[in-house]
C-alpha cells in the first residue's frame, strides 16, 4: 500500500526565511506535505511527477484582490481565480464591502455574508477568503459575529471615501456607500472601528493575534482640491495628471492620522495598503518609529513596482493610489530590498475594456475607471525585476507567501512545510517571456504590463496536492475552498485542518 498520494521529485525548494534552495522531493498525502527530503522512494507513492529541477515556491497568498467589483461575483470569481492560479496564486484574499459595486446592496453583514459565501461557493480555482470593510454604523457591532461565524479576522477602512468615490469626486457618500442617512463615513467612524477591535481583542484574547485593520491611506479633501487644480490648469494628461491629482503627501498625511488613531485607541495590528510613493513609505516608517508598540505592516503592489507615469498603458493603468514617477518606483524597490516592505500583492481588480475607459473620450484619465488585474504576473514580475536587483528567491517567498499568510491567520499556508497544505508552484527561473493579455485567462482583455519582458515563468500550480494549472492551461473544475480564519496548521497529517463548515452550517451557527 502506498504511503503517499503524490511524490514530486527533483525540485529546488524555495522556503521563506531560508537562504538556500536545496534539491528535494515533496511527499504529499491527503492534500498536505508529509515529507520533504531528497531521494525518496518512488514505490512509496501512488503518483510520481518529475519536477525537472525547477524551483518549488510555496503557493502564493495574494492578500489584496477585488473579485466581483465590476461584474457578477460568480462570473468574476471563475475567470479571475483562473488568472490567479495561472500566476501561482493558491490563496486569494478579496477586500469586500457593502454599497455600490460588489453586490450593490447595504444592510447588516449577518444578512450579507451568507449571500456572499453562497455566490462564491464552487466558483474559485484557488482557495479564497474575504477582508471586510465596516461601512455602516451597525457594522461596528458585527465584528465579533464576522470573526466567529464567518471566519473574517481582517477589516478595512477606505480613508478617501469622505468626498471621493471609487473613480473621483463624489458628494454622494450616502447613496454610494448605502449607509444610514444620519451616518458619516469619516474619521470618527474609523476611530470607533479601532475602539471596537480593541474591545474585541480584550474580550476575546484568543482572537487578538489574528485581528488586523487595513487602511487605504489617502485623504479626500486633498484629492478633491488637487483634482480641481490639475483639471483647471490643463497642462497634465494621463498618468501624470492622475498622480498629481492624488498627490503623495495625501498618502503621507493619511498615514499620520491612521497611526495616531491606532495609538489613541490602542489597536496594535495595522496594515498600510498599496504604498505608492516615497512620501507614503517614508511616513509609514516614521510612524513605526514614533509608535513602536503598534505593529505596522507595509504593503506594495506589483503594479507600483513595474509601472511608472510614463507607461504606454496610460488610462489602462489608472488605479488608486496612482501609478507614480520613476523616482517613487525606485524608492519602493530600495525599501523592499532593505526589508522595509512586508508583502507584495496584485490589488487585482478586473475591469474590462468596455468599462475601463470612456467610449467617447478614451484618453481622459478622469473618466476612466480605477483598478486593473495583475495577479497572473505577480510572481514572475517580482522575481524578474527583483533578481536584477539582488532579491533572492527565498525573500520572494516571504513577500508573496509567508508574510501575508502569517498576518491574516492562514497558518496552513505560506510555506512548504510538513503539515501544511500542499500548495506549491513549479517555476522556471530561466525562461524569458513577453507579457501578452491574450495569454491570460482573465476576462479583462488587456493588461497594463503588455509588452514587458519578464524572466521567470510559472510552469505548474498545485493546490492541496492537485494540479490546477499546467502548460498554459487552467485544469479541471474549480475546487477552491473558503478559508475560515484562523485556518489551522498541524504537523500531524491525520489531524484535520479547521476548514469552513458547509454554508448551511455557517448560516445555522449564525442564527440565520
Amino acid at each position: 500500500m502506498n504511503s503517499l498520494d503524490l511524490l514530486v521529485k527533483n525540485v529546488r525548494l524555495v522556503r521563506p526565511h531560508h537562504s538556500d534552495t536545496p534539491t528535494v522531493d515533496l511527499g504529499i498525502r491527503k492534500g498536505r506535505f508529509v515529507c520533504i527530503d531528497p531521494n525518496q522512494d518512488d514505490s512509496a507513492a501512488a503518483k510520481v511527477v518529475d519536477g525537472k529541477g525547477l524551483f518549488a515556491f510555496p503557493g502564493l497568498v495574494d492578500a489584496h484582490q477585488h473579485v466581483g467589483i465590476y461584474q457578477d461575483l460568480g462570473t468574476d470569481a471563475l475567470t479571475e481565480s483562473a488568472a490567479s492560479v495561472a500566476g501561482g496564486v493558491t490563496s486569494g484574499l478579496t477586500y469586500f464591502r457593502t454599497g455600490q459595486y460588489y453586490l450593490n446592496k447595504g444592510g447588516p453583514y449577518r444578512e450579507f455574508m451568507p449571500e456572499l459565501l453562497d455566490l462564491s461557493e464552487g466558483n474559485f480555482y484557488c482557495d479564497y477568503a474575504y477582508h471586510v470593510a465596516p461601512i455602516r454604523r451597525e457594522h461596528r457591532q458585527e465584528l465579533e459575529l464576522l470573526t466567529d461565524k464567518f471566519g473574517v479576522s481582517s477589516f478595512k477602512i477606505f480613508m478617501f471615501y469622505g468626498s471621493h468615490g471609487l473613480h473621483g469626486r463624489s458628494d454622494d457618500q450616502s447613496d454610494f456607500l448605502m449607509i444610514e442617512k444620519d451616518h458619516r463615513y469619516d474619521l470618527a467612524h474609523f476611530e470607533f472601528i479601532m475602539r471596537e477591535l480593541t474591545a474585541l481583542s480584550e474580550r476575546r484574547p484568543e482572537l487578538a493575534p489574528f485581528l488586523s485593520l487595513s487602511l487605504h491611506c489617502e485623504l479626500a479633501d486633498i484629492l478633491t482640491a488637487y483634482t480641481k487644480l490639475v483639471e483647471d490648469e490643463g497642462t497634465l494628461t494621463g498618468l501624470h495628471a492622475y498622480s498629481a491629482s492624488r498627490p503623495p503627501h495625501s498618502e503621507g498625511l493619511a498615514i499620520f492620522i491612521a497611526a495616531y488613531l491606532a495609538n489613541e485607541t490602542a489597536f496594535p495590528h495595522i496594515n498600510l495598503l498599496h504604498l505608492s510613493s516615497k512620501k507614503a513609505l517614508t511616513a509609514a516608517l516614521q510612524m513605526a518609529a514614533l509608535f513602536p508598540h503598534i505593529d505596522f505592516r507595509r504593503e506594495v503592489t506589483i503594479g507600483h513596482l513595474l509601472l511608472d507615469v510614463d507607461s504606454p498603458a496610460a488610462c489602462h493603468a489608472k488605479v488608486n493610489p496612482p501609478i507614480r514617477p520613476r523616482e517613487d518606483v525606485e524608492f519602493l524597490w530600495e525599501c523592499l530590498l532593505d526589508g522595509k516592505v512586508d508583502w507584495v500583492v496584485s490589488d487585482h481588480a478586473c475591469c474590462g475594456q468596455e468599462k475601463k475607459v470612456d467610449r467617447d473620450d478614451p484618453e481622459d484619465i478622469f473618466k476612466a475607471k480605477s483598478g486593473f488585474g495583475g495577479t497572473e504576473w505577480l510572481l514572475s514580475g517580482l522575481y524578474s525585476e527583483g533578481q536584477k536587483r539582488g532579491l533572492t528567491p527565498n525573500r520572494v517567498a516571504e513577500l508573496t507567501s509567508a508574510n501575508p499568510a502569517a498576518r491574516f491567520g492562514l497558518n496552513g499556508k505560506g510555506d512548504i512545510e510538513v503539515g501544511k497544505d500542499a500548495d506549491f508552484v513549479l517555476f522556471d527561473p530561466t525562461q524569458t517571456f513577453v507579457v501578452r493579455a491574450e495569454d491570460s485567462p482573465s476576462a479583462q482583455g488587456y493588461t497594463p504590463f503588455e509588452g514587458q519582458e519578464l524572466t521567470g515563468k510559472v510552469e505548474q500550480t498545485w493546490l492541496r496536492g492537485q494540479l490546477v494549472y499546467a502548460d498554459g492551461q487552467v485544469l479541471g473544475t474549480p475546487t477552491g475552498r473558503y478559508l475560515h480564519r484562523p485556518y489551522g496548521f498541524s504537523d500531524a497529517i491525520d489531524e484535520p485542518f479547521e476548514l469552513a463548515p458547509p454554508l448551511t452550517a455557517r448560516a445555522n451557527q449564525a442564527g440565520l
